[in-house]
């Protein structure tokens, strides 16, 4: 029997995170909206990551919803470190980078919101981050989930 926490089968963002005219992008299964009015989003950060260093000095993120078809990007944003691997590199050569509202994002995604930091808090593993809501815009109805991840035994859960 699964776990009560690998039951679900949650959507797959890429949180994309900002400096020196660079971009990193991770992939985030701990997302969820908090309130309706304002609307808000918590996200859980890995501790040690390029995507925290990034926060710590950086107000505004792009939260993307990663589309079924965007599965092969798991791997390169998901298990390599944005300290050893030039993700921005990989994400120009590749990915043919589009740009919203001012920052450099995936194409083909399913919806993408522009975030606004309000707190912080340190969390075991994890800093859990409160987002206000700026701007937000779905394209297709068709999200990378968990259980794309599982079938394509990307992660054992």
């Amino acid at each position: 029997m699964k776990n009560p926490w690998n039951i679900i089968n949650p959507p797959v963002y890429s949180l994309a995170t900002y400096n020196n005219n660079k971009v990193n992008m991770n992939i985030s299964t701990y997302v969820t909206a908090v309130s309706l009015k304002p609307k808000q989003y918590v996200v859980a950060v890995y501790q040690n990551t390029k995507s925290l260093d990034n926060l710590r000095t950086n107000k505004q993120v792009l939260l993307q919803l990663l589309g079924a078809s965007q599965v092969g990007l798991v791997n390169p944003l998901g298990k390599k470190s944005g300290f050893t691997y030039d993700k921005d590199l990989y994400l120009q050569k590749y990915q043919n980078l589009e740009e919203w509202k001012g920052y450099d994002t995936l194409p083909n995604l399913s919806a993408i919101i522009l975030l606004k930091k309000k707190w912080s808090k340190v969390t075991g593993d994890h800093t859990l981050f409160l987002f206000d809501v700026l701007a937000a815009r779905s394209f297709h109805n068709d999200p990378l989930t968990l259980q794309h991840l599982r079938e394509k035994k990307l992660v054992r859960i």
